[in-house]
């Protein structure tokens, strides 16, 4: 059964060198729409919370990921995310990675479900799940807003065909609302290519937060040796 995924406008974001072991600053993610830190993630202080409420505007929620500048689709090797549901489930096209790809001429994205493959529905709520690697060969993806794209497609044929592809852009989006009245998401741990995106920062180690980092980038001695350590890599 073909999922119609409601259609985000592309955001315009600034392309920033990524660093190629673990992202904490802010700087290199953007959140927007109805996105927010919470606490606590999945095993740490902090993740982010992505709503799409039908009563709440402005209905969307998700966060964006800075990509080197001159990244192409054949680079991305690596894109996965642990995510719970609060409220709601998967269905309706959300939630879904975008891939936002050009060649000059042809423009598009390529969107990467999360949830059980083939209808993307049915998320179990209240429970940390991860996706396993979203960029397997045989996953598949929905490359239909592209020059004979399709709906199912392995990522491999889609490496194939786009591999040249310069990326513009990759985001995390929830916007089913209309699928599901309200969805509500926390992600952590993002995952693309070899960077993690674990949205934490001098926050994070605040009100006994700096206990809770028992693996990379802690265990910390203090909450002191917390903040300084975010403070020096921001």
């Amino acid at each position: 059964m073909r999922i119609q995924a409601k259609r985000l406008l592309l955001l315009v974001l600034v392309l920033a060198s990524a660093v190629p072991t673990v992202v904490l600053a802010a700087s290199d993610y953007s959140l927007f729409g109805d996105a927010t830190l919470v606490s606590p993630g999945n095993a740490s202080p902090t993740a982010v919370q992505l709503r799409s409420s039908e009563t709440v505007p402005p209905k969307f929620a998700g966060v964006a990921f800075d990509i080197p500048a001159g990244t192409t689709f054949a680079e991305i090797h690596n894109i996965s995310s642990d995510y719970e549901f609060i409220a709601g489930s998967c269905g309706g096209g959300s939630p879904r990675f975008q891939i936002n790809l050009t060649d000059g001429p042809n423009s598009g994205n390529i969107f990467v479900y999360l949830g059980p493959s083939p209808n993307y529905t049915g998320c179990p709520p209240n429970v940390w799940l991860n996706t396993g690697d979203l960029a397997a060969p045989a996953n598949l993806v929905d490359t239909s807003q592209l020059p004979l794209g399709t709906f199912y497609d392995p990522y491999a044929s889609a490496q194939t065909r786009y591999g040249s592809y310069t990326i513009t852009g990759i985001q995390l989006v929830v916007d089913g609302y209309w699928f599901a009245g309200t969805q509500t998401m926390l992600v952590d741990n993002v995952m693309i290519n070899d960077t993690i995106y674990t949205f934490e920062g001098v926050h994070s180690c605040k009100e006994d937060g700096w206990q809770q980092f028992t693996s990379a980038p802690g265990p910390f001695k203090n909450q002191g040796d917390c903040v300084s350590y975010f403070s020096r890599n921001k």
